[in-house]
């Protein structure tokens, strides 16, 4: 602070109220938990201009999805409220160090060093403040919980028809832009503005076969002008596979794809303004995008989101709940992670015990278990049945790696009368009473039981509370705004996270956590 600071001219009644402000706890608790260094990286080691304090960018970008601001305004914001001043500890500045051109081109960089090395180093920076927010909310850490979220890109629903229109429409530009003098005559119509129109809305519906024809066609044209020249250029890249997605090649003419000729992927391209999005059906309705995965910890004293996924929405719960484990070191003291049914499966139970974490879902998929198979007895790999419910052990077995199953041969008099018979229901022939059962079903049947204890229901109300988070970013933080891209989505969504942590931790500070006890916290 220099002798000039605009805090020291507040009388005493403007200093209270900044002091019991939200800049107050900014300024004193987030703030200084900014890790600049791994930012490092991104400029030069040599002598040169100083650059933006790192950690004034990324409070104001925190600050900017707080309040909904905009790039400018925040900019402007910044040079004329005192509280994001003293926020970001820039009260002594003469001139605030934060310009139109900043928090873009600090995105830019974030994004070509991601693209080069594969690390998110925005990510890793939300995480590690995360983790810091919930020990100075004096959550222990010990359960988490975990839920997915849908995200639609920002991006217009097309027809086949228009789909491939825009691809041709958008080369075309491309070439009326770069080599003017290339592009045919009568493909130049593709790089008018108004053409568009013309053919989708000025057209009568009896004449859409025609319209079908004329854009193969001139799909056709568009190849073979390009040829193998062009292959690097981003236009030519998304209009090759539309093409690939909507069209077939038949008795060398081009038709559009139908059923018989295989149904299209969830990969297909929805829309060149966003190559990235996916396609997904879930609980029966249609998305476009991307999904988000939240890992939430949980306490008596509030919850944080320490940990987040972003990806194409394609990637299921299962999938993003092995990358969460894979990337965890093995804990000292058990952890707890509730979630739901689509997180379950055998295999992620199994990770889940590598890393000392109690894995509880709050569902199960699939077909139930008798819950006689809860007593079955395997060795570690569950490629050897020891004993069966009733302690006996099997005369013969065999054990098939793919199916993960055992089929085992018991003493016909073991089976026979068994109060259990009813639940494995034994082939039985002559002397032997043969069944095929798993580890797999007999952690299920374990787990089933389990669903019927006080703990399990005490856990599973805490789950509920996890519903809350994504309601919560939809409702305050304009997820419907998030620009298109997988990689500049992630970022954005970033701040929106380390928001909603500062809002908590607010809360906390002063007191307006009215947090539901449960038995499981102790």
């Amino acid at each position: 602070m220099s002798f000039n600071d605009s805090v020291f001219s507040l009388t005493a009644r403007e200093k209270k109220a900044l002091d019991n402000s939200w800049a107050k706890i900014f300024a004193d608790e987030i703030f200084p938990n900014i890790d600049e260094e791994r930012f490092s990286v991104l400029y030069s080691s040599k002598a040169s201009r100083p650059n933006a304090p790192v950690n004034v960018i990324i409070g104001a970008l925190i600050i900017k999805e707080l309040f909904d601001y905009s790039d400018d305004e925040i900019v402007e914001n910044l040079m004329l409220d005192l509280h994001l001043q003293y926020a970001l500890h820039t009260t002594s500045f003469e001139e605030q160090p934060i310009s139109d051109k900043t928090l873009s081109r600090f995105r830019s960089r974030c994004y070509n060093y991601e693209t080069t090395h594969g690390i998110d180093l925005y990510h890793d920076c939300v995480k590690d403040l995360s983790s810091k927010i919930a020990k100075l909310m004096n959550l222990s850490g010990r359960i988490k919980r975990m839920d997915s979220m849908m995200i639609e890109s920002n991006i217009r629903f097309l027809s086949r028809m228009e789909l491939i229109y825009t691809c041709i429409s958008k080369l075309a530009i491309y070439f009326d832009k770069n080599y003017p003098n290339k592009i045919p005559d009568d493909l130049k119509h593709y790089t008018d503005s108004n053409d568009y129109n013309r053919i989708f809305y000025h057209q009568l519906n009896d004449n859409m076969e025609q319209i079908i024809q004329a854009l193969l066609s001139d799909s056709d044209k568009l190849l073979e002008l390009c040829g193998t020249d062009y292959e690097e250029v981003t236009e030519y890249q998304l209009f090759l596979r539309c093409l690939s997605d909507q069209t077939v090649v038949e008795n060398g003419k081009r038709r559009l794809r139908t059923k018989e000729d295989g149904t299209m992927n969830s990969t297909a391209l929805q829309n060149p303004s966003d190559p990235d999005a996916t396609y997904r059906n879930k609980a029966g309705k249609l998305h476009r995008g991307y999904v988000a995965n939240l890992e939430e910890t949980v306490d008596k004293n509030g919850s944080v989101v320490t940990d987040y996924q972003y990806d194409k929405n394609i990637h299921t719960d299962s999938q993003f709940l092995q990358e969460s484990l894979s990337q965890m070191d093995r804990s000292e003291e058990e952890i707890v992670l509730i979630t739901d049914g689509g997180y379950a499966g055998q295999d992620n139970f199994a990770l889940a015990k590598e890393k000392n974490i109690k894995l509880i879902t709050t569902a199960l998929i699939g077909k139930e278990a008798p819950d006689a198979l809860a007593d079955f007895t395997f060795n570690d790999d569950g490629t050897i049945l020891l004993r069966c419910a009733a302690g006996h052990e099997p005369v013969r077995q065999s054990y098939t790696k793919t199916t993960r199953q055992c089929k085992v041969s018991f003493n016909c008099n073991h089976c026979v009368g068994c109060p259990y018979q009813g639940q494995c229901r034994p082939k039985i022939d002559g002397w032997n009473a043969t069944f095929i059962t798993s580890k797999n079903a007999s952690n299920r049947a374990k787990s089933q039981r389990y669903m019927q204890s006080e703990e399990f229901s005490n856990y599973a109300k805490l789950r509920n509370g996890v519903e809350t988070v994504p309601a919560n970013i939809r409702k305050n933080y304009r997820l419907d705004k998030l620009p298109r891209g997988k990689q500049r989505g992630k970022f954005f969504f970033g701040s929106k996270i380390a928001a909603l942590n500062f809002r908590k931790l607010f809360g906390f500070r002063k007191g307006l956590v009215n947090y539901a006890q449960n038995p499981i916290f102790g």
